[in-house]
């Protein structure tokens, strides 16, 4: 198994999901707005909808033998996806979930047949973990906080979560629109946290004693692996610049002091960055060399091709204004992607089946 599976959502879970199907939707492919690394065009084909009628999703993980896990944001549920039908079969409700603005029941991970999510409570945000058999004992179990405490807001919540290679947990949090928390490294808001599957600090962080991994973030909510166990995260701009970061521990990634690239040694640069418009991104995921990144208020999906810890050329659109808003991207290995769209969400405008799992195809 690759860094990328691991990354994209858990430890015992691949995240590489072989299988496929779709279930309506005839073939379409879109080319890209630019150029892969060498100059050759790179192709993405959506192969058909696996799933549909979907109420504001938002966190997917995938399971042992490649059915996905999808959390309802609003409706506090979790729906299993079985991933060559598409048939959906619910799971269970999450207790403590309090829905609201950009807060509910957000991201998911699988390990060691458990099911953690991270998810807006009455007084903050915090992460659970509850056990799932799966099969004849296809129902969650009863929660256990992992960690609590992180600011909630009506806006800028994070919650993308996700194991690392290392086998830690990762989470991306935001700053509640409290802008000053990003900064504060006795707050948990405008983070990314790294910790053990138990919801301790993690051996090796870069604060003693504290889940804190990096700072000074606006709203995390993408989280990836490279093939080399590199981090990168996906963040929300204000009104200028939304980012892709390389995360480096201990380091000051500058908001609410910039937004978007500085000449300033405190703060790390972003990798690749866009007008507000063209991504608000959500989720990541890596495969065939590149991230993939969701954008809700862009309509599209980003193609981000790497050399390392560099850059491999300029970013790539595709999708663009087909499918709405875009929540969630996940590596399904062999050249394979699972999408979801976010029209759902109170700020898309729902058509026929919204909201979809789309599978796609990488060329």
């Amino acid at each position: 198994m690759g860094a990328v599976c691991a990354a994209a959502v858990l430890g015992l879970v691949t995240g590489c999901s072989s299988g496929g199907g779709g279930l309506a939707s005839s073939p379409t492919s879109a080319s890209a707005s630019g150029t892969g690394t060498g100059g050759a065009p790179a192709d993405v084909r959506v192969a058909g909808t696996l799933t549909e009628d979907l109420e504001s999703p938002w966190g997917v993980a995938a399971l042992p033998g490649g059915d996905l896990l999808v959390a309802s944001r609003d409706e506090r549920t979790i729906t299993r996806v079985d991933a060559k039908t598409g048939k959906k079969t619910q799971v269970g409700e999450v207790p403590g979930v309090v829905p609201g603005g950009e807060g509910g029941l957000l991201g998911l991970a699988v390990r060691d047949g458990r099911v953690y999510a991270y998810f807006t409570a009455e007084s903050d945000n915090r992460i659970v973990r509850m056990p799932y058999g799966g099969g004849s004992a296809d129902r969650l179990g009863a929660p256990e906080v992992v960690l609590s405490g992180i600011p909630k807001g009506n806006v800028h919540n994070g919650g993308r979560i996700a194991f690392g290679p290392d086998g830690m947990l990762y989470a991306g949090t935001g700053e509640r629109g409290e802008t000053g928390l990003a900064q504060s490294l006795e707050s948990l808001g405008g983070k990314i946290l790294r910790m053990t599957p138990e919801g301790k600090p993690a051996p090796g962080n870069p604060f003693p004693g504290s889940p804190v991994y990096s700072y000074g973030h606006r709203n995390v909510q993408g989280l990836a692996w490279d093939g080399d166990g590199r981090l990168w995260a996906a963040e929300f701009g204000q009104n200028t610049w939304d980012e892709l970061n390389l995360i480096q521990p201990g380091r000051n990634y500058g908001w609410p002091k910039v937004e978007g690239s500085s000449d300033v040694s405190d703060f790390v640069n972003p990798v690749a960055q866009w007008k507000t418009d063209e991504a608000s991104p959500s989720g990541i995921a890596y495969a065939e060399g590149a991230i993939w990144m969701a954008g809700l208020r862009g309509e599209r999906l980003w193609r981000i091709p790497l050399a390392g810890a560099e850059r491999a050329g300029e970013p790539e659109a595709f999708l663009v204004e087909e499918y709405g808003r875009l929540r969630t991207v996940l590596a399904a290995g062999d050249g394979r992607l699972w999408l979801t769209t976010s029209e759902t969400d109170s700020r898309g405008t729902p058509g026929p089946g919204d909201d979809k799992i789309l599978r796609l195809e990488v060329r």
